[in-house]
């Protein structure tokens, strides 16, 4: 190996001009100017309002969501109180008309008993 036969002082100071190199590569790379900087810091400027933008959108639709179904229910609940309302409501006119079929009938029962007994005397 090629590190065996080199002293720590070498390879030390090979480390150390590697990291100068680095250093330098770095230090001459171009440099962004401010109108980039200014360009990128708007486009991400531009995407915060336009996700802000969606976010407020989508808590709108959110909420009208909300309002409707709670429209429906309150919908669906009244109508369901008016059903039931009918509902009692023809029990009772059913309920009145057996009474009043039994009532007739008692009285057409009790009508031939009184014929069936006057015809016995």
């Amino acid at each position: 190996m090629k590190n065996e036969r080199d002293s720590f002082a070498k390879r030390r100071e090979t480390a150390l001009d590697a990291k100068k190199q680095l250093l330098e590569r770095i230090k001459s790379a171009p440099k962004p100017d401010q109108a980039e900087l200014d360009r990128k810091r708007a486009e991400k400027e531009a995407a915060a309002a336009a996700r802000e933008a969606r976010a407020a959108e989508k808590e709108r639709l959110k909420q009208a969501e909300a309002e409707r179904k709670a429209a429906e229910e309150a919908a669906a609940a009244q109508a369901q109180a008016e059903a039931l309302q009918l509902n009692q409501a023809d029990a009772a006119t059913i309920a009145a008309a057996k009474e009043a079929e039994a009532a007739e009938r008692k009285a057409e029962r009790d009508r031939r008993y009184a014929a069936r007994k006057a015809r016995q005397r």
